[in-house]
């Protein structure tokens, strides 16, 4: 249990504002260990400050989860949740309002749109065994490629 204590202690986390303008970086305590303004942050006048506080928020929801990440990795899933529970701080991973993503039949769509496929040429979601059998056959891997 000496070992959480010391993962926990080398989380950290980093956020920065959609336009580049302050970046932050807090360890796992919440302790500000950096923070950077472009010079142009000075014309956001006093919308800096609340901006800020907002991106070490959510610098520190990084580094929490960062934290939980490592604990994971000694203690295994089960263990990390139970803490998470003791502590009241959730991993932000289960946050309700969390994002879930996307799901594979949106990808699927999405990518048949980008390709220029017409929609009924979009592969259909695999709903069994013998069709993910069947799906694996004909598996293209250079379709895995990042520039498509």
């Amino acid at each position: 249990m000496s070992k959480v204590d010391e993962l926990l202690a080398s989380a950290t986390g980093t956020a920065h504002d959609l336009d580049g303008q302050v970046e932050a970086t807090v360890d796992g305590r919440g302790k500000l260990l950096r923070l950077w303004l472009a010079p142009s942050a000075v014309n956001l006048g006093e919308r800096l400050g609340p901006l800020v506080v907002e991106i070490a928020q959510a610098a520190m929801r990084e580094a929490t989860q960062d934290g939980y990440n490592k604990v994971a990795l000694l203690l295994g899933e089960d263990m990390t949740y139970l803490i998470e529970r003791m502590t009241g701080m959730p991993a932000p991973a289960r946050a309700e309002d969390d994002d879930p993503g996307m799901t594979v039949e949106e990808f699927q769509r999405l990518r048949a749109e980008r390709l220029g496929a017409a929609p009924s040429e979009a592969p259909e979601p695999v709903t069994s065994a013998e069709d993910e059998d069947a799906y694996w056959e004909s598996f293209d891997p250079a379709s895995l490629r990042s520039d498509r």
